[in-house]
């Protein structure tokens, strides 16, 4: 039996709209003839309650704390999988078996070499310029670069662009990290696998030649798994509206990581760890606690609660195991910030009021200490989530090209200006 959904208007009228089902989670209410049955919109900043498209991607259970990709929980992605079957599984739809994933990684290798002019692209930059402000431009330019894949009504084109796209961040990623600091580039190489590949063209020098230790290159891996995707997030739903209007791949992943670059979004990670430099040391927690319960007080403590997440971030504890490997690895297990992480948790979680609001850690509260552990420097922590997280903007970007119902993103408003008024000759105001 189908179901319905009634709105009963003031003026005694009854409209009816029919209830559709996912295959978990909670059902929607099809208001797409509200207007025309009703003459009126519904009103929804931040899109609180109002799904935007329909996507068989990833699933997220914000009171369970679940996340799913393609329906595989994330906690076994990140014990069985390495980024580059994760990335063929929200790509394709399913995990891949040895001979797809040879395959596969085959392609993607010999896609990681950008074209040479890009290289003095670059250069148009100020070597001061934030890595991000880099990317964007980088990643924009490609389509002036690839002319050969912005065909988006084309299967074959649109394959090309995903594989591009995927196989040159990490390089792009390295490139504005080298321009940033005033190194070479140093250039992929085929033999080495996709996260340890980036390592090297991130740390290599010239001088010498670069060791991949397989604990820090599995550890940067997983921190790639955990931020592929994340369903209909600020910058995915960035992609989609860039793609809605037709526009190609490249500006729309450009849009995307300019959505990303903001604190509330990507910058999150980053913004934890100056939180905990702030706290200085375990003797300061309580003092800074007190202050984040005061509604007074502007400081916050980050990392601590999530838009979605209404429990336990199931990312969260997936990072603190690989923060304790990366640290012990390293012999830093007595990081001034990660002892002081730890103790800050522990007096969050036995805190009645942050139990009581649910405020549990997230991804970003470890990821950073991580990075910070592996060397890569605070500016360029939302390059890296730019980069792990550009497989799962081009999965959701195909998707939408390909839904027979998507349609140029055009939301509604509720205005609340000047009504009609007359506009004067300039002689008679």
């Amino acid at each position: 039996m189908d179901k319905k959904a009634t709105l009963n208007l003031s003026d005694g009228r009854s409209v009816e709209f029919p209830v559709l089902g996912g295959t978990i989670g909670p059902d929607v209410v099809d208001i797409r003839s509200l207007y025309g049955k009703s003459g009126m919109f519904t009103y929804d900043p931040g899109f609180m309650s109002t799904a935007s498209c329909s996507s068989t991607i990833t699933y997220i259970d914000g009171d369970a704390g679940v996340l799913l990709y393609r329906g595989y929980p994330i906690e076994q992605l990140a014990a069985h999988c390495d980024f580059i079957e994760v990335c063929y599984l929200l790509l394709n739809g399913e995990l891949p078996n040895a001979a797809q994933k040879g395959e596969f990684v085959h392609t993607v290798t010999r896609h990681t070499m950008v074209h040479d002019q890009l290289n003095r692209f670059f250069t148009g930059f100020r070597r001061d310029a934030h890595p991000m402000a880099t990317m964007v431009g980088v990643v924009g330019a490609l389509s002036a670069f690839y002319h050969d894949s912005l065909d988006i009504t084309d299967h074959e084109h649109r394959k090309i662009a995903a594989f591009r796209l995927v196989a040159k961040l990490p390089t792009i990623v390295a490139m504005a990290y080298k321009y940033s600091i005033g190194q070479p580039f140093v250039y992929p190489r085929n033999d080495l696998s996709y996260t340890a590949n980036f390592m090297r063209m991130m740390f290599a020098v010239p001088a010498e030649e670069y060791k991949v230790n397989p604990v820090l290159v599995r550890a940067l891996d997983r921190i790639f798994i955990l931020h592929a995707d994340h369903e209909q997030n600020a910058s995915t739903s960035t992609v989609r509206l860039a793609g809605s209007s037709g526009a190609n791949p490249f500006a729309c992943i450009a849009a995307g990581i300019a959505c990303l670059w903001g604190p509330a979004h990507g910058g999150a990670n980053e913004a934890c760890l100056q939180m905990l430099e702030e706290i200085g040391n375990v003797d300061h927690i309580g003092k800074y606690v007190k202050r984040a319960k005061d509604k007074d007080d502007s400081f916050k403590l980050m990392g601590f609660g999530h838009r979605v997440y209404k429990n336990h971030d199931p990312r969260a504890k997936l990072m603190r195991e690989t923060c304790h490997e990366v640290l012990n690895e390293l012999g830093l297990h007595n990081d001034r910030l990660f002892k002081l992480a730890i103790a800050l948790e522990k007096v969050a979680l036995e805190d009645d009021y942050f139990v009581s609001k649910k405020l549990y850690p997230n991804v970003d509260f470890y990821s950073g200490i991580v990075q910070r552990a592996l060397g890569i420097p605070t500016s360029m922590f939302t390059c890296i989530f730019a980069l792990a997280r550009t497989v799962g903007w081009i999965a959701q970007w195909q998707e939408m090209i390909a839904d027979p119902e998507y349609k140029i993103g055009r939301p509604r408003q509720l205005y609340k200006g000047a009504p009609r008024r007359e506009a004067k000759p300039l002689e008679k105001r």
